[in-house]
């Protein structure tokens, strides 16, 4: 049994409305002169991008951009961003957008700072040192990217989105400016939100630190759930049942963009230290294979999830009820089941798709997924319930 859990995120977090206007100073601060921006050609379009040059343009800083960033970047377009980076030789790499980008941002810092190719660093802990100085800033309120140790991209040939993890790659910068998710559309919004509450409730319910074993040899990427874990993510689910829908169906509200932007913040903190279970690990083969956003994927699983883990989690299930609004009750059952019928509520009051059908999966897929989920041991071994490849069928069988 374990006796000691260990907590990590981003070297500095500055979070606020208007926060990205200090960002010239905060960069001069580390020495950082020559900065390559990763961000995508609608962010460009819109003029966010140019919010985020102006700042470094006014401390004396050359600015690069690559404008190619994609939602579920594949592997291809990793590479477009490394060799154009390697042409302008910079001293840092900022992500700007969603996770998307800031997670094609982290694999460009780790393939400038320690060379090869993506492919070299799948997996955990395959980076062996600091990366070249990284910054992010989203632009969404989701990933929680901008403080996470984690970057995934998509393996076109194989069909399944394959995930670098390491602490190297926590930003040495995360400017959090709530501001610049105010024009996030509202499906955007909707599918990185119920990805910051997927992030949350699964760091929350998370194998508790003491029991965590792996194999001999075999490192694990998370510390499972641990105190400090708890009161973050609690925060986190708290937050997102307040303001979701409102941030989602009500465009103009600062208020609860502002809340979700700290929501989504403290779910990175909260998942990249605790872990992601079996909603992630049967996400990535779902979402490689039918094209669907990552955080729409985890919505759409993530009640069936915690179907199948409710005989272990009961009382925490119970607890989000209760964060929901919930009075407290000695039916401790009944309150965990409010919590999931709540969470299903939820998906269709900011329109997740409820089925994996309605994206496009069919039966005949379900045993593919559950057998590449299968050998994501990592989030195996941190989900709370053990799970077969059979059960691991079961739950998408549930979810068709």
């Amino acid at each position: 049994m374990r006796a000691t859990w260990n907590f990590y995120t981003a070297g500095q977090l500055t979070f606020g409305p208007g926060a990205v206007r200090q960002l010239g100073d905060l960069v001069v601060r580390h020495r950082l002169r020559r900065v390559y921006v990763v961000t995508d050609k609608t962010l460009v379009d819109l003029g966010v991008a140019q919010r985020v040059i102006e700042p470094l343009h006014a401390a004396g800083m050359t600015v690069e951009v690559f404008d190619g960033g994609e939602a579920e970047p594949s592997i291809h377009v990793a590479l477009a961003a490394i060799e154009q980076a390697r042409a302008y030789k910079p001293d840092a790499i900022l992500g700007l957008g969603g996770g998307s980008n800031m997670d094609l941002s982290k694999i460009t810092a780790t393939v400038l700072g320690h060379g090869g190719t993506p492919r070299d660093y799948f997996g955990f802990d395959r980076i062996p040192g600091p990366v070249m100085p990284l910054i992010c800033v989203p632009t969404t309120a989701g990933t929680g990217s901008e403080v996470s140790h984690a970057a995934v991209l998509t393996d076109t040939e194989n069909k399944i989105k394959v995930s670098t993890l390491s602490n190297w790659l926590r930003p040495t910068l995360a400017v959090v400016d709530p501001e610049l998710t105010y024009s996030c559309p509202k499906q955007v919004a909707a599918d990185s939100g119920i990805d910051a509450l997927t992030h949350a409730i699964e760091g929350y319910t998370a194998t508790d630190y003491r029991q965590l074993v792996t194999p001999p040899g075999e490192a694990c990427a998370y510390e499972g759930s641990f105190p400090l874990g708890d009161v973050i993510a609690e925060k986190a689910i708290r937050l997102v049942g307040e303001n979701l829908v409102r941030a989602v169906n009500e465009p103009d509200n600062h208020e609860a963009r502002n809340n979700m932007a700290l929501a989504s913040t403290l779910a990175g903190i909260a998942f990249s230290n605790c872990g992601v279970g079996l909603v992630h690990a049967l996400e990535y083969p779902m979402g490689g294979a039918l094209h669907c956003s990552h955080g729409a994927g985890n919505g759409l699983l993530l009640p069936f999830v915690m179907r199948f883990n409710l005989p272990e989690r009961t009382a925490k299930f119970a607890k989000i009820a209760e964060l929901w609004g919930a009075e407290a009750a000695s039916d401790v059952d009944a309150m965990a089941e409010r919590a999931i019928a709540s969470v299903e509520q939820l998906k269709r009051d900011i329109s997740i798709p409820e089925r994996i059908r309605d994206i496009g999966g069919t039966q005949e897929q379900l045993l593919g997924f559950a057998e590449k989920a299968f050998e994501i041991k990592r989030l195996l071994w941190v989900n709370p319930r053990e799970a077969s490849l059979e059960e691991l069928r079961g739950i998408l069988k549930s979810a068709l």
